[in-house]
């Protein structure tokens, strides 16, 4: 027992002077991490279409198809997709989003002639928190410039970010074609047990990463569809805006959905007071498809996280990265444990393997 103390802190130890000397000597790996950067969205890109693909070009590999031929199916594929997107989707889209600015003045207007009315009517509003209105009220107007010229910010980001996306198709083709060599490569280096011991290390990573990317894009696209089906119903004004909105927030484990409705609850309640209840019930009704029949069938309970985590590791995220803190902080976590657990079971098993042998 003091032998796996003192392993263990030593261990801690030289984690910690690791970190130190990284720290100390950052000039060095100052030029590393700006490689990395300069590639991290065409990495990440590629590899999430890499999980997404990856099986149907298995199951064209399973037809005696040639791995380049299937990989050019995949990208014609795509392609198509793509093509459809943009052709029937993005006007749409596009068109009931300018709309949507474009109303902002008036729904800002409403706001302060409904708090104005409130406040008219109510005798026991004390003067400080009726101060705390009037000035939320007179600035609404900035607030909401500020919050667009924010978005608009994130905007032309994203456009900056074409020419790193350009470089997904080459990334995704090399992936697929060559992915598999990867682990054989890694491995060569070590005797055929501890070679082994990786193989399957790397194969409980792969099977997480696509659980949880197969898994939650499936989960998100199925709840646009259910939200826009259901704003259609109802008869929401920017139905298909809201609902890719909806699609895109889903990607956040457990909170998105909260956030995804926000937007939609704010339009419906300028539309008509009683449609705001009515998204509520959509989203409700959406939610309740999706926690018992879509995410119990598709993701499964693959990555045995409890919600609790899900929701500390979100907010933590997003409070240190923002937006892409709470989009990647659930899978990398998920990746950690998977290591963990694993090293975990090998020096279980070696133990008891000792054990025997003493016996």
């Amino acid at each position: 027992m003091n032998k796996r103390w003192f392993q263990i802190m030593t261990a801690l130890i030289m984690i910690f002077l690791l970190i130190l000397l990284i720290s100390a000597t950052n000039f060095i790996f100052d030029p590393i991490f700006k490689y990395i950067g300069a590639i991290a969205i065409p990495l990440i890109g590629a590899g999430v279409l890499f999980y997404i693909t990856k099986p149907l070009m298995h199951q064209l590999e399973k037809y005696k198809v040639h791995r380049v031929l299937s990989i050019f199916i995949v990208f014609l594929l795509l392609i198509v997709v793509g093509f459809l997107i943009v052709t029937y989707i993005a006007p749409i889209a596009q068109k009931q989003f300018s709309n949507l600015i474009d109303n902002i003045p008036k729904m800002v207007e409403g706001t302060q002639e409904l708090i104005a009315y409130w406040q008219a009517n109510q005798n026991l509003i004390p003067d400080e928190v009726n101060a705390t209105i009037n000035d939320i009220t007179s600035n609404l107007q900035m607030y909401i410039e500020s919050l667009m010229s924010f978005l608009f910010g994130f905007l032309g980001q994203l456009i900056g970010f074409v020419f790193a996306i350009v470089l997904i198709p080459f990334f995704l083709f090399f992936m697929l074609k060559d992915g598999d060599k990867f682990v054989p490569f890694l491995t060569q280096i070590f005797n055929k047990k501890k070679a082994s011991n990786i193989r399957a290390l790397m194969g409980k990573v792969d099977d997480t990463l696509a659980s949880y990317i197969q898994g939650q894009l499936t989960v998100s696209i199925c709840i646009g569809v259910l939200l826009f089906i259901g704003y259609l119903i109802i008869k929401l004004d920017y139905a298909l805006t809201l609902a890719l909105f909806g699609m895109i927030m889903c990607v956040i484990p457990f909170l998105g959905p909260f956030l995804a409705v926000i937007p939609a609850i704010i339009v419906g309640f300028f539309q008509d007071p009683m449609m705001a209840v009515w998204v509520a019930v959509v989203m409700i009704v959406a939610q309740q498809i999706e926690g018992n029949l879509i995410s119990p069938n598709i993701m499964g309970r693959a990555l045995k996280l409890h919600p609790l985590t899900v929701i500390t590791l979100v907010l933590a995220a997003g409070s240190i990265a923002g937006f892409l803190g709470m989009l990647f902080a659930v899978p990398f976590y998920a990746i950690v444990k998977t290591i963990i657990v694993h090293f975990y079971h090998t020096f279980q098993d070696s133990k008891d393997n000792e054990e025997d042998a003493l016996i």
